[in-house]
């Protein structure tokens, strides 16, 4: 890299922080005034590869010796790149620099300055930079047209002149997070003997399996004779491919050139590597995988299922990653935007890609696009020219949708009931039950599709396998799968509204039905805490479902929880047209808010809260009602628990009589009462009387 120093501080910083994300080795220092500093770095021009330039409005330091045209050391750097034939990327500056660090005041500097840049642009095409975002736009697309054009350049080569048989995509600029997972793929395909090593690359389109595996082939490229990528999606395409292959091979013609494949590969001493890219499954790629020979096969597929030990699936990035992967791909520096765009994103790599793509084509920042993106969530998934990956996200799925579709209605219907679940795990094995109470309750467009799903386990075991084929769930322990959220939004926004609806009014039939009714015991509470995201995200505030899920925090010991989501059922009651402050549930939604607030550590506000329930009901409900005495009991519960024990110790002993009338000296209620006045009576000896102002 090469660039004058002191006005390029910044982009220079920017440049070599791209390039080693991008895993390039960049030589990019030299000593200023040194004897040695022509010699030495026109050396090092000679030994690269690739040739990036950044040319602002400063001169540069002029080497005295063997150097008759007085030209700077940036510019004479441009010339040996051109000599030597290596690919030039130049970055040309175009805003308003800083006069004092620039020559352009300096009238012996200025015109070498502009007839550098001059040169410059009628030897390559520079790409033109005001700020840090434009510079990065424009090296990233610098650098992936040089390596586009060398990937033509060799395939118009013959492989065999040059001793190897090549094949391969070019590698990746952008691989962010993904060291681990290549290092395991280094230990499962590494070891001699035993025929070649297999591993099945598998997620969800878009995860980026592809690139990794063309990543680990680029790196073992030096330590094989054959590296081939192969089309498989197709067999007659993948058949014709190892027609190639073959005549790359020099086998001779005729016959059958996967038979011919297998027989080279097998007999030769030296180590190559095959890469099956995007196959459906397992036995579409089977008769095509070399059984003999020290090589190793990389296969690529959206499908989950292959034997024991071949599978390794690739995940979406961390989020930090994913963010961090936002920033450096479009020199934004917006962090925040940068995290909240990786989340709902969902760490999707070509997701991010594309938005990445689409923030350097169209000059908005992660922010606006952000914006853009929440509010047309689908159109934006359908724009951006994502680099190193053929489609879209829109299109990607898309297709799957339309492969699934035509495989039955029951996997499509499958997703289009998880496109309104949670993003968490979902327990289909509490929700796909027999639920003849429900066949009403679903819509004329989902019934068809959704009962036998209910009625027939291996109709459900079918889908699900359905649906793992694409990757498009996840499977999880005991009987939970996952499903990226993009997936479901992209499932959700494609249906049309009468049948979104339908599908959600579904889901949240069943996620109440299969809550367990009997929240209080523990035995209930791992199916609860199972169903709770589910539950949140499709019922209805005032739906029994959610009230049982807050009755479940709270008797599991989540008190918080219980009284936040108790609070919102109480709003959603007091505030709904169907219900109103004094509706009957209503006020049972005061009494539960009231009561985990005690419970969660605000006795004071339990007290208050019931003392303004209680007139109400009095008022509704008559003195004597049960409901009016139980919440006089709460209220002198929580009295004693804010403190005042002999106040709650008078209430008690106040209650006591009225509701031994009420429901009879045996009823659990007047038991507990009499339980609760010996205690504060108890509690309040020695204390002193409260004070009356």
């Amino acid at each position: 890299m090469s660039s004058t120093i002191a006005d390029l501080q910044s982009e220079r910083a920017a440049v070599l922080e791209w390039l080693r994300l991008a895993r390039h080795q960049a030589v990019d220092s030299y000593l200023p005034d040194s004897d040695t500093v022509r010699d030495s770095c026109l050396k090092d021009v000679g030994t690269c590869d690739l040739y990036v330039l950044i040319v602002g409005h400063r001169y540069g330091f002029q080497p005295p010796k063997d150097n008759p045209e007085g030209l700077s050391i940036t510019q004479l750097e441009f010339r040996r790149a051109g000599e030597c034939g290596i690919p030039r990327v130049a970055l040309l500056r175009t805003s308003s620099p800083d006069l004092r660090l620039s020559d352009l005041l300096d009238p012996a500097r200025a015109p070498l300055v502009l007839a550098f840049r001059d040169e410059v642009a009628c030897q390559v095409r520079p790409a033109e930079f005001s700020d840090l975002k434009g510079l990065i736009q424009g090296l990233s697309t610098g650098i992936q047209g040089v390596l586009d054009k060398g990937e033509r350049e060799e395939r118009r080569a013959s492989p065999v002149a040059v001793g190897r048989v090549l094949r391969l995509a070019p590698r990746p600029v952008f691989l962010a997070g993904r060291e681990e997972l290549l290092a395991e793929l280094e230990d499962r395909l590494a070891g001699d003997g035993g025929g070649p090593r297999v591993v099945a690359l598998c997620g969800l389109g878009g995860a980026g399996k592809t690139s990794l595996a063309v990543e680990y082939a680029h790196r073992h490229l030096g330590g094989v004779a054959v590296a081939w990528q192969l089309p498989a999606e197709n067999p007659a395409v993948l058949a014709a491919g190892f027609g190639e292959l073959a005549a790359q091979l020099g086998t001779a013609e005729g016959g059958d050139p996967v038979a011919a494949v297998h027989g080279v590969l097998a007999a030769t001493s030296a180590p190559w590597l095959l890469v099956f890219d995007n196959a459906p499954d397992r036995a579409s790629v089977a008769r095509f995988v070399p059984p003999a020979g020290p090589g190793r096969v990389l296969i690529t597929s959206r499908n989950q299922i292959w034997p024991p030990g071949q599978g390794l699936e690739v995940p979406v990035l961390d989020l930090q990653v994913a963010a961090g992967f936002l920033a450096d791909r479009t020199g934004d520096t917006d962090r925040r935007a940068a995290l909240e765009l990786a989340g709902v994103s969902g760490g999707l790599p070509l997701a991010l890609e594309q938005a990445a793509a689409y923030v350097q084509a169209s000059g908005q920042s992660l922010a606006e696009y952000l914006a853009s993106f929440r509010q047309r969530r689908l159109d934006m998934l359908g724009r951006g020219e994502p680099i190193e990956y053929p489609e879209t996200v829109a299109t990607t799925w898309r297709l799957a949708f339309d492969d699934l579709a035509q495989a039955g209605p029951g996997a499509a219907g499958l997703l289009r009931l998880l496109a309104f679940c949670a993003p968490e795990a979902v327990p289909l094995r509490l929700l796909l039950q027999p639920r003849l109470e429900l066949s009403e309750r679903l819509g004329e467009q989902v019934a068809p599709v959704l009962t036998p799903l209910l009625q027939d386990p291996l109709a459900a075991r079918d889908a699900i396998a359905a649906l793992r084929r694409y990757s498009l769930i996840s499977p999880s322990a005991n009987g939970m799968v996952s499903v990226h959220r993009l997936v479901q939004a992209v499932t959700a926004d494609q249906m049309p509204a009468e049948l979104a609806k339908q599908w959600r009014q579904a889901a949240a039939s069943l996620i109440e039905a299969a809550i367990p009714a009997d929240e209080e015991l523990p035995g209930s509470w791992p199916a609860c805490a199972a169903l709770l995201p589910h539950a949140q995200a499709v019922l209805d505030l005032t739906s029994e479902g959610l009230w049982q899920i807050a009755r479940y925090l709270g008797f599991s010991g989540s008190y918080p929880a219980a009284r936040d989501l108790a609070r919102q059922i109480a709003d959603a009651y007091t505030e709904g047209e169907a219900y109103g402050p004094e509706d009957p549930k209503t006020l049972a939604a005061r009494r539960d808010l009231a009561g985990w607030t005690g419970q969660a550590g605000d006795a004071a506000g339990a007290r208050d809260q019931f003392a303004a329930l209680l007139p109400i009901r009095e008022r509704i409900r008559g003195p004597d009602h049960p409901e009016t005495l139980i919440t006089r009991s709460l209220l002198a519960r929580w009295t004693g628990e804010a403190g005042d024990a002999a106040g709650a110790r008078d209430q008690l002993a106040a209650l006591l009589p009225i509701i031994q009338q009420v429901l009879r000296p045996e009823h659990p209620e007047t038991l507990a009462t009499r339980h609760d006045l010996a205690f504060w009576t108890e509690e309040a000896e020695g204390s002193p009387a409260p004070r009356v102002d």
